[in-house]
């Protein structure tokens, strides 16, 4: 016999949805910020095909199954995981709530998830690290010329990998934010980039992304400096075949398929149409997230059958933040690992990797 059950659904806590959250945090940003977290690039296709892409499946129930306890434990890169989760790279994150990645981490490390920490966040990678070591175990650097340096100073720091982000050599054309002129302060952004310690200012940063015509790098360029790197790298941004087996054949541990969350290119594939095919074409050894559109606990199932070992959470986490710091985005990863579980009970998988393509249906057109 399972523990009494004295209500239906809880009835002290803060929000009952996700949903809830995300109208909280509407309600707490100022417009343009919401903007800057929920605008894509061009006519936002993009953004919304991340989002249509989950809608174009069905998980199929199993009713009888005997699965009554299922396990959401896995692991990615040799790092635990509680749930299949991990907390994005977003920057900025001051501008969200006052407590930023630290508390992002704190969330992630409580629920037995992995945070990425930002470049270009308020806080600086020790800063997030020394908040929740135990979640805050890959750093995520952009592919300039720094990176190199980046990399030897995260290591020192205790990182156990670091997320290159490869689709980012400029920033994409953010119809939404243009619109609204939009013009945050930049030391919201600045937490590592402090012209110290082998990294560029923040404006120096900021006008390689914005401006355009600066120096891009290709794979050679990537190729070289990651033989310098010392640590396990994720090759985040990769939305076809080729890329990811360019990025594997040049050092890669792992990769992340996403399209930035429809902020980059316009129109582009949905993340999780591309997931099987990169999957197909790496193999089933290769580490795999998926990033882009991941609202619902069935997002996570949805994906994990289509061929990710994890996912990773960035409006959704920004959500959770922006609505009640900390304990917002401990809601966000509770909601989403309790909607997983249950999802697998219906379904019959006892474990995630039980969660595959036979567990689910393309919905008829």
């Amino acid at each position: 016999m399972t523990a009494q059950l004295d209500s239906f659904y809880p009835t002290r806590v803060d929000f009952g949805t996700l949903d809830e959250i995300r109208h909280a945090a509407a309600t707490a940003l100022p417009a343009d910020v919401l903007d800057f977290v929920e605008g894509g690039a061009g006519k936002e296709i993009t953004l919304r095909e991340n989002r249509l892409a989950f809608d174009r499946w069905r998980i199929l129930p199993a009713p009888m199954s005997g699965v009554g306890a299922p396990s959401t434990r896995t692991e990615f890169l040799g790092m635990p995981l509680e749930t299949p989760l991990l907390t994005a790279p977003f920057g900025g994150d001051a501008l969200f709530h006052p407590d930023g990645h630290p508390a992002v981490a704190r969330a992630a490390q409580a629920r037995g998830a992995l945070s990425v920490v930002p470049e270009a966040g308020s806080f600086s990678y020790q800063r997030v690290r020394a908040a929740a070591p135990r979640a805050a175990r890959i750093a995520q650097v952009h592919p300039f010329g720094h990176a190199a340096a980046v990399a030897d100073r995260v290591a020192r720091l205790g990182y156990d990998a670091l997320c290159v982000t490869l689709d980012c050599p400029v920033g994409g054309f953010r119809t939404r934010n243009m619109a609204n002129r939009f013009d945050p302060d930049q030391r919201h952004f600045a937490g590592n980039l402090t012209g110290e310690d082998g990294a560029p200012g923040v404006a120096e940063i900021f006008g390689q992304l914005l401006k355009r015509g600066g120096m891009v790098w290709d794979w050679s360029e990537l190729a070289g400096a990651a033989t310098g790197f010392g640590l396990p790298w994720i090759a985040k941004g990769v939305l076809t075949p080729a890329a990811a087996e360019r990025a594997l054949a040049i050092g890669a541990s792992a990769l992340v398929v996403s399209n930035h969350g429809g902020r980059q290119v316009d129109p582009a594939p949905a993340s999780l149409d591309m997931l099987p095919r990169i999957r197909a074409a790496v193999g089933p050894e290769t580490p795999i997230l998926l990033d882009s559109g991941i609202r619902t606990g069935s997002d996570v199932y949805l994906a994990l059958a289509l061929g990710a070992d994890a996912v990773i959470l960035g409006r959704a986490a920004i959500y959770g933040l922006a609505a009640a710091g900390e304990a917002g985005v401990d809601r966000v990863l509770e909601l989403l690992t309790e909607e997983l579980r249950t999802l697998m009970i219906l379904s019959g998988a006892a474990t995630l990797a039980e969660i595959d393509v036979t567990r689910i249906m393309r919905a008829a057109p």
